[in-house]
Order: structure tokens, then sequence, then C-alpha cells
């Protein structure tokens, strides 16, 4: 059996899951979530457990065990602590402004960019070079945060760019210079 699919996923008092054939609706403090899993998958609700299972030993059965599961625990996390990306803004000028619609930002091009919050995400800058990306959808959060970044990728030689906090770049080293 797969070593994460047969763990059960527990369920706060504070969460409420609705399973209606292969569509699973939780709904928590943080917001709501609802989502199609694979209809081969059996989940179970019971005694504020849900238990995923598959119907045979077949790879593609294994996989999906594991992958239903993880979904699951992730939606349940999500509504009750929800998920945060934290990226870095480095550069001259560089920085990122609060807007009703989302952000700001000045990346070292000729224009500044607008980026806007999907529903059920929160873009702040607590500093402007510094962005934080929340929101109960863990799949939609990582997307934002990847899109954000790939607006200004780090470079290698001076490293300005945006990155995710903790991300190491690799710096290169610049021309010889001189004879």
């Amino acid at each position: 059996m797969s070593r994460i699919g047969k763990q059960p996923v527990p369920v706060p008092s504070e969460v409420t899951v609705t399973l209606k054939g292969t569509t699973l609706a939780v709904k928590g403090p943080k917001g709501e979530l609802s989502r199609t899993l694979h209809t081969e998958m059996i989940l179970v609700h019971e005694n504020g457990m849900i238990t995923v299972s598959r119907p045979s030993d077949e790879t593609r059965h294994k996989a999906l065990h594991g992958l239903t599961r993880t979904l699951v625990a992730n939606m349940v996390e999500g509504v009750t602590k929800g998920f945060t990306r934290q990226l870095e803004i480095t550069g001259v000028g560089y920085k990122a402004e609060v807007k009703p619609y989302g952000l700001l930002m000045s990346l070292g091009y000729s224009h500044t960019i607008e980026v806007k919050a999907p529903a059920g995400v929160k873009l702040t800058a607590p500093v402007p070079t510094q962005v934080l990306v929340e929101g109960a959808d863990k799949e939609t959060v990582g997307r934002i945060a990847s899109e954000i970044r790939k607006l200004r990728k780090p470079e290698p030689y001076k490293g300005k760019g945006v990155r995710y906090a903790g991300e190491i770049i690799r710096r290169k080293a610049g021309k010889a210079g001189g004879k």
C-alpha cells in the first residue's frame, strides 16, 4: 500500500466536509474549496477522518492513491491554516506597491506592471522589496507566485530580479577585464 495514501486525513472540528460522488467540498475559517477527484478512488468520511482507498494494486492506482490523499490533505490544511509564498525583490529601484486590485510592480522596465489578484488570493507587500502571496488553495498560491517571479527572473551576474525567499541564485563571474 502507498505509505502516504494509507494515512487518514484528520478533519478539525471547525471544518465541514461534503462528499458528493467524486466531488469533495471543504469549508473552513479561511475559505471554501471544491475539487473533483479521480473517479476510481474511493473516499470515506467518518469519525472526523477522511480515508482514501484504491480498487486494485495497478501502478496507475498506486500513483493516484497517494496523489488523491495529498490533494485532500492540502484542501483541509488550506481552509484551516492557509498557504503562503514569500518573494524577495532585489535591484536598484525594483519595488512593489499594494493597490486595491493587487500589486503595482516596478522591475526595471520602461513601464510598471500590474499584477491582479484572483479570487481567494491575497497579495501584500509589507516592505517594498518583499511580496507575500496568501490563500487557501496551495496550487493557486504557487501558480501566482511563479507568475510574479517570471516577470523578472533573477539574473546570475548581480542577482537582480524577483526570487522566492530562501532561493539561492548561482552567481557567475563577470568579464575578465583588462589585459
